[in-house]
């Protein structure tokens, strides 16, 4: 399903708390005038003298190794064309947080306004000391290649238009394992190529470096096929003239085994596919609109291979699966340059990555169970981890072995790690809740639905497939914000617990509530009043099965959504206690506090509790838990009865799931310095596995932490999670962005595929 974006909301993305996407964080302490005298005057001086002394040194003592440079005179941005440089930031902004969430590269964007070659590289050549990289970016041909070129003959520092090769490479990872599964020869192929500027005539170059012979290569521009009789040809196009007549593109087409469309949507007819030779490979990928469809590609041919620019449809043809890892292998090893070994490097790379079995979170990432090397499958999809290492390290070895490497590396195993921990997103465990949402979609009750949060937060559940949303609320006051916000939510369901309609299910739910409840203080009339409350309502939804979970709790107290769900929902089977969980999304990775919302002074027993059910959810999402239970004290220190509770309790949990990472008495500080554990506590189950789950003494300590984490350490806070109840029911924060509430959706449709599938 191709992802729906309203105007609105891409504006508000933009727009909203700080403008823009990226910002400067400092990485030095910055707090006493002695941290400012060492980060500025007179600190300063020392590495200043120091690279003065040795140039080399600006890499030890400044961010030049790890930054890179998006440069634009906005000539030939996306689908847009020339916007300028002003119009262009937006793009080289999310290009630079690109660079940084999928290889950890920091980036400044720089637009130009420099038109003429000359002033463009005399700019870019000027800021060469400051970036260990530059990633020139939507410019028009032909002048990028000129551009270009003389960057890489006059700066030592990896220099790539984007443009130009990102296509290439990954396309030409595409062709060769296209070409394998048919059976063909990259060197005996008819390859046509719609389009002749600068992706398309790098794509070409590349592919003549895979083994294309260029007299088998037949580009056509605007005016037609490009032959050796035109006139009008620049030194680029010149190289793949042919020696013949011209004819039209459908002509070329016929018996062509490759047809290569870097150009415009809709110009490629199901008869001309048709024509083409056995088990034709088609990459159609111009955007948004692709020279012929998936679907007319494969309805014409069914032995088609079919590649597009698109998330879409299989085989998407995506820069990002380049630029971040070859930059990333470029820096490490300190290049002066990214040649071509380093390009043929990664499209090797990435050919022999789709090879490989693919992980379970790249399967769920894209809804997909049957993902492996084929037709549909011929190149990484985005989201996969592994592609950082894979093609970093590949790239990084190319660069050493072609002597362009100034910093060789060594020891290969401790440079993957480094990969590995650079990979650590904080987001990916968003990616791949929302993901594991839309494999199957739940109903998720919205309890507060009179509330423009909640009805924006359904909207794009509905969008996105992460839900199907249910509506509680006075109807005409619903209907009515739909059209004053110019929603589209037609066709979803809404229910007034109050209505004269909804009498007959009311009586139902109130006869059921009493029979739960009839011996726990509530008579007949009670049961049947308290189902006109909205948060009783939908919980006797989700309970009668005919909803899978409920979201209150943005406008109400918390105990005023906690009762209905423990009192009509109820406990799992085997659980004795509910906790509460958060998720905090760091920048070292997801942590997951418990218990921070229900349990105030828990017992030994309950604390054994807490902990079980938080590493059971944790390890739902495919994450192992490593778990600190926290205290004052370390393993020991303290004869307080507090800091005995939670030791006792990690020698039960220890005793009953001896492989679990836990431990604990310990510190909170103490439990994530891994030096500090190593030379006084070489004993920790966390020495060598840092904590990703933290279980608080007590609910004052787990809420206050989460509060400071969020508020001061900018962590993003992601719910309360309730663990242990039956059905999913899940309570919204006070003051609850419309985000915070679609990550809520995800997480209970989540965990309803999980309860659903054992019921």
């Amino acid at each position: 399903m191709a992802q729906l974006i309203r105007k609105e909301d891409a504006l508000e993305y933009h727009a909203k708390g700080r403008p823009g996407k990226i910002e400067v964080v400092p990485t030095k302490e910055t707090k006493t005038q002695r941290d400012l005298a060492l980060a500025y005057s007179p600190g300063v001086a020392e590495p200043c003298m120091d690279i003065h002394a040795n140039p080399d040194d600006v890499y030890k003592y400044t961010a030049k190794g790890n930054l890179v440079a998006v440069i634009s005179n906005g000539t030939a941005v996306l689908g847009l064309g020339d916007i300028g440089p002003e119009a262009s930031k937006p793009v080289m902004e999310g290009k630079g947080l690109l660079f940084k969430i999928y290889a950890d590269i920091d980036v400044f964007d720089i637009e130009l306004n420099a038109r003429t070659v000359d002033e463009f590289v005399s700019v870019v050549k000027a800021l060469e000391p400051t970036f260990g990289g530059i990633n020139l970016e939507d410019i028009k041909a032909p002048e990028c290649f000129e551009i270009e070129r003389r960057l890489k003959e006059e700066l030592s520092i990896p220099i790539m238009h984007d443009d130009q090769h990102g296509t290439a490479i990954i396309s030409g990872a595409a062709l060769l394992n296209a070409l394998e599964l048919v059976g063909k020869k990259i060197s005996e192929v008819k390859i046509v190529i719609s389009g002749a500027g600068a992706s398309a005539i790098s794509c070409c170059k590349i592919y003549m470096s895979l083994g294309a012979r260029v007299e088998n290569m037949y580009m056509f521009d605007t005016k037609g096929l490009i032959v050796k009789l035109r006139a009008d040809l620049d030194d680029n196009k010149r190289i793949f003239a042919q020696d013949a007549e011209a004819v039209d593109l459908a002509t070329a087409m016929k018996g062509a085994d490759v047809f290569i469309g870097l150009s415009k949507g809709n110009i490629v007819s199901q008869d001309m596919v048709k024509g083409m030779a056995d088990k034709p490979i088609v990459f159609a990928l111009a955007n948004p609109n692709p020279e012929i469809t998936y679907d007319d590609a494969l309805a014409a041919r069914p032995d088609v291979i079919m590649a597009t620019g698109r998330s879409d449809y299989p085989n998407q043809v995506n820069n990002v699966l380049g630029f971040p890892y070859i930059f990333r292998g470029a820096l490490d090893v300190r290049a002066s340059g990214i040649n071509e070994a380093m390009k043929l490097a990664a499209v090797h790379a990435l050919a022999a990555l789709a090879k490989q079995p693919v992980p379970d979170i790249v399967n769920v990432a894209y809804n997909n169970d049957l993902l492996r090397f084929g037709p549909t499958y011929i190149i990484p999809k985005p989201m996969d981890p592994r592609l950082l290492v894979t093609v970093s390290t590949a790239v990084a070895r190319a660069a050493m072995e072609s002597g362009v490497a100034r910093k060789p590396i060594t020891d290969w195993t401790a440079y993957e790690n480094e990969l590995y921990r650079r990979s650590g997103s904080y987001d990916n465990l968003l990616k791949y809740i929302n993901n594991k949402a839309k494999q199957n979609p739940k109903r998720v009750v919205f309890a507060e639905a009179e509330n423009i949060k909640i009805l924006r937060a359904a909207q794009i559940a509905a969008d996105e497939g992460i839900a199907i949303p249910i509506l509680l609320g006075n109807e005409t006051k619903i209907r009515a914000m739909i059209k004053e916000y110019d929603l589209h939510l037609e066709g979803i369901q809404i229910i007034d617990p109050k209505n004269e309609s909804s009498e007959a299910v009311r009586n139902k739910y109130g006869d059921m509530f009493f029979e739960m409840r009839h011996r726990r203080g509530v008579n007949f009339y009670e049961a049947r009043k308290l189902m006109r409350e909205r948060n009783y309502f939908g919980c006797m939804m989700v309970h009668n099965g005919e909803a899978d979970a409920m979201l209150s709790g943005l406008t109400r107290k918390y105990p005023d959504t906690i009762k209905p769900a423990l009192e009509i929902i109820g406990m799992e089977e085997g659980v004795r206690r509910v906790a509460g969980m958060y998720i905090m999304l760091t920048k070292r990775g997801p942590l997951f506090f418990a218990d921070t919302t229900l349990n105030f002074n828990p017992t030994e027993e309950e604390l054994v509790d807490i902990t079980m059910l938080t590493a059971d959810m944790v390890s739902s999402f495919n994450i192992k838990p490593r778990i600190a239970m926290l205290s004052y004290s370390n393993f020991g220190s303290s004869p307080s009865h507090e800091a005995t509770t939670v030791r006792n309790a990690v020698a039960r949990i220890k005793s009953m799931n001896p492989d679990l990472v836990i431990d604990g008495e310990v510190q909170a500080g103490v439990a994530f310095n891994k030096d500090l554990l190593k030379e006084n506590y070489p004993f920790s189950d966390l020495v060598n596995e840092a904590p990703n789950v933290l279980i608080f003494p007590n609910l004052a300590a787990g809420n206050i932490a989460y509060h400071l984490l969020q508020e001061v350490g900018g962590a993003e806070a992601v719910g309360p999670i309730l663990l242990g109840l039956r059905k999913p029911v899940y309570v919204l924060q006070l003051g609850s962005t419309v985000r915070q509430i679609v990550n809520m959706v995800a997480l209970s449709v989540v965990e309803a595929q999980v309860k659903g599938a054992f019921e």
